[in-house]
């Protein structure tokens, strides 16, 4: 079975100087918290330790995520670039923007497109003006994105802003209505709202969910299964968001949930490949 782990952050360039690695004790007490080990990779921040848990999770690729988020560091897509161009496929970027200046957004959304990457990062409530998923400045963005078929992530969950209103799930819901054609990821699976975001997910088939850390033993992450084995199959994105869950732990994990066979396929990694044109590595 080949594996996309959606959400993994390598340690590696400017990743090393955010939160996730520069606070090792505060990352590992989530890890624990969630009901990992941590990851050796993580803690010795081993580039090298980090392909040979892929290799031994059997993840075929990782989705490496640039970022402009203020608090929670920045990510350039110059530096996701490296990673792809250092290690062939094995790691898909998605490239990040400024959108306070529309016209250079989607200059640099063509350019990183041009450059392979796969998908755009939009993080609305961690800028460093924060913002609403459905807030105006965005529009132009998404617009762009949709008329050219490029995927976009969207952060709305998890710590997705200053407070808890930036994860509410009406605003989401609200822009994906407005661009019924746009293929969204939901980065964090819009948690804590699980059952609302779920509802939403329903109702609005250009939406892919992707729990990550949340799916794992988080208030909720029950209904996370069973949409995964229901009606969400297709539409379900497995991920581990390393540093925070080890690659290999967390994939061992997820393959004890109750999710039938044909349906863990899609969601580690069928999904994955068909939102983004990739084939199996190698």
């Amino acid at each position: 079975m080949s594996i996309i782990d959606f959400r993994l952050r390598p340690p590696a360039g400017q990743f090393l100087s955010t939160l996730m690695y520069a606070q090792g004790e505060r990352r590992d007490g989530f890890t624990r918290t969630v009901g990992f080990e941590p990851s050796p990779a993580a803690q010795q921040q081993s580039m090298q330790m980090t392909l040979e848990e892929m290799d031994e999770a059997g993840v075929d690729h990782g989705v490496v995520v640039g970022r402009l988020a203020g608090m929670l560091g920045s990510i350039s897509n110059d530096d996701v670039l490296a990673l792809m161009q250092a290690h062939g496929n094995r790691f898909i970027g998605a490239a990040s923007i400024d959108p306070t200046n529309r016209i250079e957004a989607c200059r640099s959304i063509d350019q990183s497109m041009a450059a392979g990457f796969r998908l755009i990062n939009i993080e609305p409530g961690a800028y460093p003006i924060p913002m609403y998923a459905d807030d105006r400045r965005l529009y132009p963005i998404y617009a762009h994105c949709e008329d050219r078929q490029i995927p976009i992530i969207l952060m709305v969950g998890g710590t997705a802003g200053p407070d808890l209103s930036y994860s509410d799930p009406i605003p989401t819901d609200r822009m994906l209505a407005d661009f019924p054609n746009l293929k969204v990821v939901l980065a964090h699976g819009g948690w804590p709202w699980v059952t609302q975001i779920l509802h939403i997910a329903f109702r609005r088939t250009n939406v892919y969910l992707s729990p990550d850390m949340y799916f794992s033993r988080m208030a909720g992450w029950e209904e996370y299964v069973k949409a995964a084995d229901g009606f969400l199959a297709d539409r379900m994105l497995y991920a581990s968001s390393f540093p925070f869950c080890p690659i290999k732990g967390y994939k061992e994990w997820f393959e004890t949930l109750p999710i039938r066979q044909e349906n863990r396929r899609k969601i580690m990694g069928e999904n994955a490949s068909r939102l983004l044109g990739v084939n199996r590595r190698g």
